[in-house]
């Protein structure tokens, strides 16, 4: 999650080289909030619906956001930070700009942002760290991460020459903060908050290298895939609990019905978006861009 909330920040650092203040809040709103919108109302219904009825409850709904929480999220840090992010364009031969680009471009990127995710945690205190729906750890952190995603892209070739040339030492930290942790957990020894942070962050920081590494070139499948991502995210749930529905049912063993459960939930998110960028009417209400 903290990893959707920094390419967030990089979207909207890219998304207003070529719009004013005014066009990027139309756009955003266009694409974050009017899904958002649908979202509640004819999205996340049908999933809470079809869970009501697997554990034979009462069928009824409230309108609240769900699994949509990080849409309603990242609306508001772009309204948010949209002034300081225009500053920021407006003033970028200037000595505080010129700066943070700098500062982006060193090591010490990696420091500051741990350091940022770190205070966080000291000061909410959340019980679970990796509980980020609707809690304010979730909306600080989430805020935190935009930032820095903008950030990054900020600090240029300089950023990313950084992280790919540490791509392994990134990848070796994460692997060892995991280890550790799994390690406390297998003995029943309690995780330290701080811990998590620093570990979250090595392993974003290693996907970015690997990415920017290996994947920074334009091709197909990647193409279909980004385009895919927003309307998989939209409706993964309604597929995830209409396949838990059907395959718990299954007298078959638990690896079986994991794998069958992935299988129906992707068939049916990649599916559905094969009919919406499709139809224009969906491709609008789903956020896509318009053809």
């Amino acid at each position: 999650i903290p990893l959707l909330f920094f390419v967030s920040g990089m979207g909207v650092y890219y998304a207003m080289q070529s719009r004013s203040w005014q066009q990027l809040l139309l756009e955003r709103s266009r694409r974050i909030l009017v899904p958002f919108v649908f979202g509640i109302f004819c999205i996340v219904p049908i999933h809470v619906m079809i869970w009501s009825a697997y554990h034979k409850m009462p069928l009824g709904y409230v309108p609240n956001a769900g699994h949509l929480w990080f849409l309603g999220n990242i609306f508001i840090y772009t309204i948010v930070c949209t002034p300081l992010f225009y500053w920021i364009r407006r003033n970028d031969s200037g000595a505080v700009v010129t700066a943070l680009r700098r500062w982006m471009g060193s090591p010490w990127a990696m420091v500051l942002v741990m350091l940022a995710l770190v205070a966080e945690v000291m000061i909410v205190q959340p019980r679970p760290y990796e509980l980020y729906a609707m809690t304010p750890h979730g909306f600080f952190l989430g805020l935190i991460a935009f930032f820095f995603g903008f950030c990054f892209v900020l600090g240029g070739d300089a950023f990313w020459s950084l992280i790919v040339w540490r791509r392994w030492l990134l990848l070796a930290g994460a692997v060892v903060a995991f280890g550790i942790r799994s390690y406390e957990l297998s003995v029943s020894a309690p995780v330290m908050p701080l811990q998590l942070p620093v570990e979250s962050v090595l392993w974003i920081l290693s996907v970015f290298a690997f990415g920017h590494r290996y994947l920074n070139k334009p091709g197909r499948v990647l193409s279909y895939l980004s385009q895919a991502a927003y309307p998989v995210y939209m409706l993964h749930m309604i597929f995830l609990y209409a396949g838990s529905a059907l395959v718990f049912r299954l007298p078959v063993a638990l690896p079986v019905q994991y794998v069958l459960l992935l299988v129906i939930t992707l068939a049916g998110c990649l599916g559905s978006f094969e009919i919406i960028r499709r139809v224009k009417p969906l491709r609008w209400v789903f956020g896509l861009k318009m053809r």
